[in-house]
């Protein structure tokens, strides 16, 4: 079973082995002291060597920052736990086996000082906010990864929060009131965010049955399908059946 990789398959030798209040959130990204003589320990997981061995290269170019090794799976990053640690973990949200979000919500119960900072492709403000109350320090869009990452480390690693410019801008916009695109995000997230009952009722929406047809097709009362659809509504934030049917499109919800 994989527990631990150090880093050599680069060909590198010698490397160490609710509402949340969105004032915090957007605090100035405010480079911090590092305590002198002691290098900030990471470690990174991700499904993508390449990604990796990118973030390596850059991560080598500090002084103040070493690596601890790295991980391929959420489920690798939850083994390699029970036996090692780190000051800053750099996590993936879209992972084989258990995902990053799984991976969150297994440290929530750990008793660690160890920040995570998110490291996506996608960009959904309302998927940072979920991320940061399951307990992520900071956020990086894979993009800039490169450009923040030594930052974004040092920053966390102080106590702060670290977002990059685009998604810190997002927040401050859904903060004070200003409509926020909604972004990506995976679709596995999107689904759980739905119940099993809801997306039943939202695929049937899509196939453009009316709330009548869904309460017999669903052996439910017409009312209580009516708060199924109110209920959708608020989650997804749609204006009308058009709006639900063009998110469940989107996302792929008629597959699952």
């Amino acid at each position: 079973m994989f527990r631990y990789q150090s880093p050599h398959f680069l060909g590198k030798k010698n490397l160490p082995k609710s509402r949340y209040c969105l004032v915090l959130l957007i605090k100035l990204n405010l480079t911090p002291k590092v305590i002198m003589g002691k290098k900030i320990q990471i470690h990174i997981a991700d499904d993508h060597k390449i990604l990796i061995e990118g973030i390596f290269a850059v991560i080598e170019t500090s002084t103040e920052i070493e690596i601890e090794g790295f991980s391929l799976t959420g489920k690798d990053v939850i083994e390699w736990y029970k036996d090692h640690t780190a000051d800053v973990l750099i996590l993936d949200i879209n992972m084989p086996l258990i995902d990053g979000v799984g991976v969150l919500k297994f440290l929530k119960n750990q008793p660690t000082d160890m920040k995570v900072i998110i490291l996506s492709g996608y960009d959904d403000v309302n998927l940072v906010k979920e991320l940061v109350q399951l307990g992520a320090s900071g956020f990086l869009s894979k993009n800039s990864a490169s450009q923040y990452i030594i930052e974004a480390v040092k920053t966390v690693h102080a106590g702060e929060q670290f977002f990059d410019t685009a998604i810190k801008d997002n927040l401050l916009r859904l903060f004070i009131g200003n409509d926020v695109m909604r972004g990506d995000r995976p679709e596995s997230l999107i689904s759980q965010n739905l119940t099993k009952r809801e997306l039943e009722v939202l695929k049937l929406i899509a196939k453009e049955y009316n709330s009548s047809e869904i309460a017999i097709q669903l052996n439910l009362s017409k009312s209580t399908i009516e708060t199924y659809r109110k209920n959708l509504f608020k989650k997804i934030k749609a204006k009308n059946a058009v709006g639900l049917v063009k998110y469940a499109i989107k996302y792929n919800l008629m597959k699952l």
